[in-house]
């Protein structure tokens, strides 16, 4: 028998506390929350500095049916925030550290015929010893990814146990190398062969390869085999993303299947250079992109399949042909759209720091452990997690570096980040030797040169011209961007470009929620994913396309209510809409209005973050800007939803949604989704304690003057290092720093070379 996979995001119940004997089949989970996946706890979610910390419980059961003895039984998680304790029938199955990769728990010796309960206990607990003990996003908890049950033959390819490269490409002809790792759980003996098809973009074989292996009783192999010579190979690229597909096959030694895998791939080759910038299969590239985090309006980091695509999408529109995967290992699904879609990708991994660190208890906290004893088991969470983050993602084609970090000189230990830093690089050339090691942030500490290609945020885009290492500006433009400025926000990137510089992304893609509260509006599209007029800048700059005229001045009079979909939703167990209203005048023109408007499922399947209904509001978290908001659907169930967009005094709009799925809707018998009505959750213990310790705000922040003497520059001014110091060039000059974010000020100390009476001034801005 082939493996079977069931999707197990349906017929959840949650709970947020720490609920005990929650494990037990026996436990009454009744009053709990329904729930579906991907789920967080602070689900409905609009951009607040404050979110839930501490336990939450998810309940549900499956079935496994007769015949399924000699199977094998795996629980595939994409992504738990983030300690994740798993039980089957009552018996602790396995357990997962790490908040932004997958796990695989093999879970056939508690599993039994018939109805089987399934419990996760989850925690976002800060950790000193786990990344990232540090970041400017929010950390909310939850199985907030797709959850999968596969069943096996004992014979079969583990868990992302297939790695396809190529090491050899040309425009004429390429080689493909695939190495399968086969699993022999039994306890006898197996001989079988391992078949590989190679299927190009219109699904014909192009190359097969097949080897006998043997296996001794719980033995794991690894299978190696590269194919002949393919003539004329359909090469990946952003402007045409072909993809073929690798067919792993496990045959018995009657030749009956056992096991079989499709992983997609692309035929490429790319290289990063120090003074000619990067080339895709042998073609000069300009890297044009935006950063992007993860979490969604409503929704917070719970986003769907669909939800990845549409940010994907959006980031192509607007003509950008790259985006960073900001700061940590994005779903399965964000790297799939990029292929899919041709965009290039820098995936990152945990290692992150943020300015203005402090004490432990918070995610403000150095970036490496302040209590050096936390060390050592910091560190192998970062190379857990980079070795989950590359054996999930290894064979896309969109992905074209992995970076270790994201500012981690925002440490107390510097050196010892340096160090950990060396060890990730070495692991990752290891693991994977067809992809150069960056580094994130690489514009303070001396970091720059660890790995093969340096990320330079902020004002490391005018202080390293030249640097001769491969380079690129991994951020610029980090400030707020008003919905309707027509502008591109450099900052303090120089406009023009240099041969030896690889490319640039903004900062950022998208609003996001963060500790730090207004902060997280640098987006180019909002949080709701309307797209900003900034975003329509770009768009013009790089595609040629006007962009739409700005709202009229003029009164409300009707609404208009669009739906789109995205993505393929057939195996998520839920289907995601992206719903847009729009205000207009009584000639149907785009008005500047904003009135409440509320979105209500009057029939059919589908929920909203609230519940059945949800409402923007200008004076609210979740507003309406411009005329303009928008929501995301998803339907559990197959049928059509029936959408009412209405605002007093206005005419409403409707939209019908075709939702698939295996299971249908039926009116008045199966049950909607209760209310979730919107509430801000308090500042926890930790948060109080961290943002009311006085902290060095200015220390390694971006920092510029009207002049700096040689071996004296401005940077030297906030390094936190007592042996050298800025000095300007000319009498009667200034220094400024960039504290990228809000804050109360209650001191300000500086420290002169030569003790005298000096006069200076101090002034702050809010912008």
């Amino acid at each position: 028998m082939r493996r079977s996979q069931i999707n197990l995001n349906r017929e959840w119940r949650f709970v947020r506390e720490d609920a005990g004997g929650a494990h037990q089949p026996d436990y009454d989970d009744r009053a709990w929350q329904p729930i579906g996946l991907p789920h967080c706890f602070d689900l409905p979610y609009f951009r607040t500095a404050e979110f839930y910390v501490g336990y939450g419980w998810y309940r549900r059961w499956f079935a496994v049916p007769a015949g399924s003895d000699s199977r094998r039984f795996f629980l595939e998680f994409d992504g738990v925030f983030q300690v994740a304790e798993v039980f089957v029938n009552g018996q602790r199955v396995g357990a997962h550290r790490g908040g932004y990769t997958g796990f695989c728990i093999d879970i056939t010796a508690a599993v039994r015929r018939g109805n089987n309960l399934l419990a996760v206990r989850v925690n976002n607990l800060w950790d000193a010893r786990l990344a990232p003990r540090a970041g400017e996003h929010i950390f909310s908890g939850g199985i907030y990814r797709d959850v999968r049950l596969v069943c096996t033959d004992s014979v079969h390819i583990p868990w992302f146990g297939v790695g396809i490269t190529t090491p050899a490409v040309s425009r004429d002809a390429a080689t493909i190398r695939v190495e399968t790792e086969v699993c022999n759980a039994s306890e006898t003996p197996r001989r079988c062969r391992v078949r590989t098809n190679i299927l190009d973009p219109q699904g014909n074989v192009v190359a097969t390869m097949d080897d006998p292996a043997e296996l001794a009783p719980r033995q794991t192999i690894t299978v190696a085999q590269q194919s002949s010579r393919i003539d004329n190979p359909k090469l990946w690229h952003p402007r045409q993303p072909n993809l073929y597909r690798s067919r792993s096959e496990i045959l018995d030694e009657s030749g009956q299947p056992m096991d079989r895998v499709e992983s997609p791939f692309g035929i490429r080759c790319f290289d990063w250079t120090a003074d000619r910038g990067f080339f895709l299969n042998g073609e000069h590239v300009y890297l044009r992109g935006a950063n992007a985090h993860q979490d969604h309006a409503g929704w917070g980091i719970g986003i769907t399949r669909g939800a990845c695509e549409r940010d994907v999408r959006l980031i192509k529109d607007a003509g950008f042909n790259f985006v960073r995967g900001a700061h940590y290992p994005h779903h399965p699904a964000f790297a799939d759209a990029c292929d899919r879609l041709g965009v290039l990708f820098w995936s990152e991994c945990v290692f992150w720091g943020k300015g203005g660190f402090g004490p432990e208890r918070y995610w403000n906290a150095s970036a490496y452990p302040t209590n050096l004893e936390d060390g050592p088991a910091f560190e192998q969470s970062c190379l857990d997690q980079l070795g989950e983050m590359i054996r999930i993602n290894r064979n896309h084609p969109s992905i074209i570096a992995w970076s270790m970090c994201n500012e981690p000189f925002f440490t107390y230990h510097l050196d010892r980040a340096r160090q950990l830093l060396r060890r990730m690089v070495a692991r990752c050339r290891e693991l994977d030797p067809s992809r150069p090691v960056a580094i994130g942030g690489a514009q303070r500490g001396d970091i720059d040169r660890i790995g093969d290609i340096a990320g330079y945020n902020g004002d490391g885009a005018r202080l390293f011209i030249e640097p001769g290492v491969p380079n690129l500006v991994s951020e610029y433009g980090a400030i707020s961007k008003p919905p309707d400025a027509f502008d591109p926000f450099w900052g303090e990137k120089q406009v023009e470009h240099f041969p030896w510089r690889s490319g640039e992304a903004i900062w950022c893609g998208f609003d996001y929620g963060s500790i730090a509260g207004r902060q997280g509006l640098k987006g180019i599209v909002d949080h709701q994913r309307v797209p900003k007029r900034s975003w329509y800048w770009y768009r013009q700059h790089n595609l040629g396309i006007a962009p739409p005229p700005m709202p009229v001045e003029g009164t409300a009079h009707q609404l208009r209510l669009e739906a789109e979909s995205f993505g393929d939703s057939s195996d998520d167990a839920h289907g995601d809409w992206q719903l847009t209203v729009t205000v207009l005048d009584r000639d149907g023109r785009h008005v500047n209005a904003n009135p409440p408007v509320t979105l209500t499922i009057e029939s059919g399947p589908g929920e909203f973050p609230t519940g059945r209904s949800i409402t923007f509001d200008p004076a609210t978290d979740n507003p309406i800007v411009l005329g303009r908001a928008a929501a995301a659907l998803r339907a559990y169930h197959a049928g059509t939803a029936v959408v009412r967009a209405s605002s007093a005094g206005l005419i409403d709009a409707t939209a019908a949604i075709q939702c698939g799925g295996e299971v249908e809707w039926v009116e008045g018998v199966t049950q909607p989704c209760p209310p979730r009505p919107y509430v801000v959750p308090p500042v926890s213990a930790a948060a109080r304690r961290a943002l009311a310790n006085v902290v060095n705000v200015a220390l390694r922040r971006p920092c510029r003057a009207s002049s700096e003497r040689a071996g004296a520059p401005a940077r030297h001014a906030n390094d936190g290092d007592a042996g050298t110091r800025w000095e300007s060039a000319a009498p009667g000059g200034w220094w400024q720093v960039d504290l990228e974010g809000f804050y109360q000020l209650s001191a300000s100390k500086i420290t002169f070379g030569i003790e005298r009476n000096w006069r200076f001034a101090v002034e702050i801005s809010r912008d």
